[in-house]
C-alpha cells in the first residue's frame, strides 16, 4: 500500500537538453516553498540509477541553494539511455538479471522507496515509460503518480507546443556557428557545413539558422574590408521534411560560391539519412543501433556526406563540416526557457500534489492551452511544419526554393 506521507522523486534521462539542471532546481523549489517538509529524492543517472537503487536525499541545505541550478547546464543527478522495455540491453548493462524485468524491478524499487511522486524529466520514452511504471504499481494496488516535463531540444514531441531546452539550443547554436563561420576567410572557396542536432525532426536546425540571421542582421561592418555580410550568410538550409533537388541546389550553390568565395550551409543532422543508409548497405556496411533501436547518426556521418556531395560541384578548395550539438545542448537554460520552466514547474509540482499524471506542456488540441496532458496522447517524432510562415520567409530571404514536403521514415 502507499506511504501515508508524500515523498518525492525525480528523474532525468535522455540526451541532455539546456533544462535539466534549470527543471530540477525549480521544482525542488516550488516544493519548498508551497510543501517545506516533503522529503525529495533524485535518482542518479535516469533509469540506470532506479533501477540500481542509486539516490540522493535533496537536504535542506539544497533546498536553499537550490536556485543556483538555474545557472548550469548539464543535470544534476546525471543521465543515460537506459530504456526500461529494452530488456536485452538492460541485462548486458548488469542492471537486471537474466529472465528478470526491467519494469518490476524499477516498480519494486519505487515501492521499496516509498515514493508516491516520481518527475520525470525527458523525451516521449522517458515519460511513456514512467507511465507504464505507474500502470504497472497500480495492478499491485499501489497508486504512483507521475508528473512528466517535456525535454527535447527537438521539439518533436506530440501534442506539446513547445519543449524545454529548443529555444536555447537554438541561440547557443547560432553563437556557435558565428564563429565557426569565421574560417571562410582563411581560404578561397571555402564550403562551411554546420550539421545541427535533429533525427527526424528539422526544427532546431530552422530554428538555429533563424536565429543566426537575426543575429547577423544586427552586425555592423567595415565597408571596404573583404568582410561583407553576404560571407556570414546562411546560403542553404536543409531539414529532413523537405525534399530538394541535388543539381538545381548544386547550380544556385555555385553561382554563390563565385560570387562570395564560400558557401555557408545549415543542415539536420537526419537530413537524408534513408538515403545514405541505403548507399551505406549496398556498399555491405552495417549501420550500427542505440538502445532505442535508433541508427547512430554519428556513423552515418550526413555532415559529411553533403560535404561530399557538394564539394565537388562548387568547385570548393577546402571544405569544413562543424557540429554544434553538443555545445548547443549542454548549456544553462536562456531567458526564454527559464520562462518556459517555471510555469510548467509550477504545474507539475501542483499536479503531483493533487493525483493528477500526465505531461506538462501546451497542448496543440486545445487551443495551446497549458495542462497536464494524459499520457496516452504523448509521441514523438512530431515533424517540423515546413509551411510556417517564418521558415518560407527565411528561404526566401536566402533565394532557396521550398521544396516539397516528405515524409520522415527513420
Amino acid at each position: 500500500m502507499n506511504a501515508k506521507k508524500p515523498k518525492v522523486a525525480l528523474l532525468t534521462a535522455g540526451g541532455l537538453a539546456p533544462c535539466l539542471s534549470s527543471a530540477v532546481g525549480g521544482l525542488i523549489e516550488r516544493y519548498t516553498e508551497i510543501a517545506p517538509d516533503i522529503e525529495i529524492i533524485g535518482y542518479l543517472g535516469g533509469y540506470k540509477g532506479l533501477l540500481q537503487g542509486v539516490s540522493l536525499t535533496v537536504t535542506p541545505e539544497v533546498k536553499k541553494q537550490a536556485s543556483i541550478l538555474h545557472k548550469h547546464g548539464g543535470s544534476p543527478i546525471g543521465n543515460s539511455r537506459v530504456k526500461l522495455t529494452n530488456v536485452k540491453d538492460c541485462v548486458k548493462r548488469g542492471l537486471v538479471k537474466e529472465g528478470e524485468s526491467p519494469l518490476e524491478v524499477a516498480a519494486r524499487q519505487l515501492t521499496r522507496d516509498g515514493v508516491t511522486i516520481l518527475h520525470t524529466i525527458g523525451g516521449d520514452d522517458t515519460n511513456t515509460t514512467a507511465a507504464d511504471l505507474a500502470a504497472y504499481l497500480k495492478t499491485h494496488n499501489y497508486d504512483l503518480t507521475v508528473v512528466g516535463l517535456p525535454k527535447t531540444i527537438d521539439n518533436d514531441v506530440f501534442p506539446i507546443r513547445q519543449s524545454l531546452g529548443a529555444y536555447t539550443a537554438a541561440e547557443e547554436g547560432a553563437r556557435y556557428f558565428e564563429n565557426v563561420v569565421n574560417e571562410q576567410s582563411a581560404n578561397p572557396r571555402m564550403l562551411i557545413i554546420h550539421e545541427v542536432m535533429g533525427r527526424n525532426c528539422g526544427w532546431l536546425t530552422a530554428a538555429t539558422a533563424r536565429v543566426y540571421r537575426e543575429r547577423l542582421k544586427k552586425m555592423d561592418f567595415v565597408p571596404g574590408f573583404n568582410l561583407p555580410r553576404a560571407h556570414k550568410d546562411v546560403h542553404a538550409v536543409y531539414v529532413p521534411e523537405m525534399e530538394f533537388n541535388p543539381e538545381t541546389e548544386a547550380k544556385r550553390l555555385s553561382a554563390l560560391m563565385d560570387q562570395n568565395d564560400c558557401v555557408n550551409i545549415f543542415v539536420s543532422e537526419g537530413a537524408c539519412v534513408d538515403q545514405i543508409i541505403k548507399e551505406m548497405e549496398s556498399r555491405g556496411e552495417s549501420v550500427p543501433k542505440d538502445a532505442f533501436g535508433h541508427y547512430k547518426l554519428d556513423a552515418v556521418n550526413v555532415g559529411n556526406w553533403f560535404s561530399k556531395q557538394f564539394s565537388q560541384a562548387l568547385g570548393a578548395e577546402k571544405s569544413l563540416v562543424q557540429k554544434s550539438g553538443y555545445f548547443a545542448r549542454s548549456a544553462a537554460a536562456n531567458e526564454a526557457d527559464l520562462k518556459l520552466i517555471k510555469s510548467m514547474v509550477d504545474l507539475a509540482v501542483e499536479s503531483g500534489l493533487k493525483g493528477d499524471s500526465g505531461v506538462i506542456g501546451h497542448d496543440e488540441d486545445q487551443d495551446g492551452r497549458l495542462r497536464s496532458i494524459e499520457f496516452p496522447r504523448i509521441k514523438g517524432g512530431k515533424p517540423f511544419n515546413i509551411e510556417e510562415p517564418w521558415f518560407k520567409e527565411l528561404l526566401a530571404e536566402i533565394g532557396q526554393p521550398l521544396g516539397k514536403r516528405v515524409e520522415v521514415s527513420h
